[in-house]
């Protein structure tokens, strides 16, 4: 989950506690909110990022606190596109003005996310070559920093996605058009990323299972990019859905599960599920019913630091309650 507290894309102290503290609290992965690829491609000014060296050193001595208690630390990796250069979420505005810190946005094509903001950057040819380098350059420090697990943000109408939709993506040329064009790009940041990772390494790519927009991406799309993904060494896919305008989701417990389920199936490759999941109980029996592989949490750990531990309790696994010595009393 974003929390829109780094004023140059540095990790601070709250994210040292605020990562941390899911470790503490038993989780097996904490993956990094979304961590901007170039400076332009955060959502806001106040993004975490690996667009620069002087970053690595910031979220180093956090992956280590994480590995000392137990998780894998993981990043995702992302470039907002044309959602970029927004207020934060408690502040108000559609678009950050320039001279208040915002920048241009670059995306598929002109056409602005809200049609009342100004239109952006329309990606040509060779930026696009540059954005790729920019998703290497960060894979590359994201390991120097420590991190054992990388995630392609490819969702939520974030740059990824929105060549890949239809909804949005009009361009004419080789990222245009087809599904094979549109594809493109998400594929060969996947292939560039893979190259770098040293193979017991996972790869993670989350996406939007379906636009929920009629002519839109579609759950059918999605296991199609699915079979490519996994051709390509990707090893999971994180199935989200949603972030185009105009999309009518239906919203309810565990209401994204389906997605990862089908494309488990029909794509023969590992999926999360994610989205309205908070029940132990329940998200014991997505994994035993072969629904997905694993089950990612993010509001709910925003509730409860310590879902895992308490999740092993109510699963009757007092063997896995293992917090650490200091909270030991806590758990008896």
């Amino acid at each position: 989950m974003c929390m829109y507290s780094t004023p140059d894309g540095k990790a601070t102290d709250w994210h040292l506690v605020h990562l941390g503290s899911r470790a503490v609290g038993g989780a097996g992965m904490v993956i990094v909110e979304a961590t901007a690829v170039e400076a332009r491609g955060r959502i806001s000014p106040f993004d975490a990022g690996l667009w620069e060296d002087v970053q690595i050193d910031s979220w180093a001595r956090i992956t280590k606190f994480l590995k000392e208690y137990g998780a894998v630390p993981a990043v995702q990796l992302a470039h907002a596109g044309w959602k970029g250069s927004t207020p934060r979420p408690w502040e108000s505005g559609s678009q950050v003005p320039l001279n208040n810190g915002g920048w241009t946005p670059v995306g598929v094509t002109d056409k602005p996310f809200n049609p009342s903001d100004p239109p952006p950057q329309m990606l040509s040819l060779a930026e696009i070559q540059t954005v790729r380098r920019s998703f290497s350059a960060a894979v590359k420090r994201a390991l120097a920093a420590g991190f054992q697990t990388i995630e392609i943000h490819a969702a939520h109408g974030y740059l990824l996605h929105s060549f890949y939709s239809p909804v949005s993506n009009t361009r004419t040329d080789e990222y245009g058009g087809s599904f094979e064009n549109r594809v493109r790009l998400t594929l060969e940041v996947v292939k560039d990323t893979r190259k770098l990772l040293p193979d017991h390494f996972p790869l993670l790519v989350r996406i939007s299972s379906s636009d929920w927009i009629d002519g839109g991406w579609t759950i059918h799309d999605s296991v199609a990019l699915a079979k490519l993904l996994k051709s390509e060494g990707v090893d999971l896919i994180d199935c989200s859905s949603g972030g185009m305008r105009g999309g009518k989701i239906v919203v309810g417990p565990h209401y994204q599960t389906p997605f990862a389920e089908q494309i488990r199936k029909e794509a023969d490759i590992r999926t999360a599920a994610v989205g309205m999941i908070t029940d132990p109980i329940e998200a014991d029996k997505i994994i035993r019913d072969g629904k997905a592989d694993m089950v990612l949490l993010a509001r709910e750990f925003l509730r409860d630091v310590y879902w895992p531990l308490h999740a092993a309790k109510a699963l009757g696994q007092v063997d896995r309650i293992n917090p650490p010595v200091q909270y030991g009393r806590a758990f008896l």
